[in-house]
């Protein structure tokens, strides 16, 4: 296959440059800042493997009386950062009555998406077994996560658990934050040198067009200050998940970026906290 498709600069200024804002180094400073205070807390447990690989690690912020398990999966096109800055989420699942789990995966171009993905679903026996023992029954999960991360979440809801041996469903609702959920406008840009995708990977990789017949509900959020793009991609994967039958909810935060939505996210105040609430009470039921 070829991925040496031409970079058309549209697409590469409304997944790259188009996004950025200059008080991001502020901003994660500050993440970083408050998720080494959570890492640092009672109870927390860290660096726990969940498969072979350096990066199938997962950090595990308790919450008492857990109900459920939500799984934070981090952002970085599917090629960098890791979980260790969005630790500060924790306290926002905990106080909702779940277990935090962070957790890391190994990165393009070492793997390929689709080598990425399939790395990441023993994440979820793992917490199924580790829940056993620790709560004496498997949780109900919710998969969150953030751009990259989002994607994510929807592939490990959208997985046929039942043929991995699985059952019942243990993924009980999803929720993506500015997921990119179509990966084809990714392979015209910059990022697709270490995703080194063409077309059909990309659409094979691409949630947006293999929404399950059977699947949870879901939470999609996006940025109302995002790129079109960025807008684009949370409406269609939303719309595609409700024609398909299941439950679907989507919050535009006004005035919100690809960062600043996590705070909105964290702030009990929002919509869109409440939309989370009421996700994970959903999952509880």
């Amino acid at each position: 296959m070829s991925t040496d498709a031409a970079i058309d600069p549209a697409l590469d200024h409304a997944y790259g440059a188009g996004q950025r804002r200059p008080h991001w180094p502020a901003l994660l400073e500050r993440f970083a800042a408050a998720s080494e205070a959570v890492a640092a807390g009672p109870g927390v447990l860290r660096d726990l493997a969940y498969g072979p690989h350096p990066r199938q690690r997962l950090d595990l912020v308790p919450a008492v009386d857990a109900r459920a398990i939500v799984v934070w999966l981090h952002p970085g096109y599917w090629q960098s950062r890791d979980r260790t800055l969005f630790r500060f989420l924790a306290p926002t699942f905990t106080a909702l009555g779940c277990d935090a789990v962070f957790a890391d995966y190994p990165l393009c171009p070492e793997v390929t998406v689709a080598e990425l993905t399939e790395a990441l679903r023993a994440l979820v026996p793992a917490l199924v077994a580790q829940s056993e023992v620790r709560h004496g029954r498997p949780l109900p999960i919710v998969a969150a996560g953030h751009s990259a991360g989002g994607h994510l979440a929807i592939e490990l809801a959208a997985t046929d658990w039942a043929a991995r041996g699985l059952a019942p469903a243990p993924i009980a609702a999803v929720i993506g934050v500015s997921g990119v959920y179509d990966l084809a406008p990714l392979v015209a840009t910059a990022l697709n040198a270490n995703l080194r995708l063409d077309l059909a990977s990309a659409r094979a990789a691409s949630p947006l067009h293999r929404v399950p017949a059977s699947a949870c509900p879901a939470l999609f959020a996006v940025g109302g200050a995002e790129t079109p793009a960025f807008l684009d991609q949370s409406r269609a994967m939303a719309a595609a998940w409700g024609a398909a039958g299941h439950g679907q909810r989507l919050e535009i935060t006004p005035g919100d970026d690809h960062f600043t939505v996590l705070t909105t996210l964290a702030d009990p105040a929002s919509p869109l906290h409440g939309a989370l609430a009421a996700t994970i009470a959903g999952a509880t039921a």
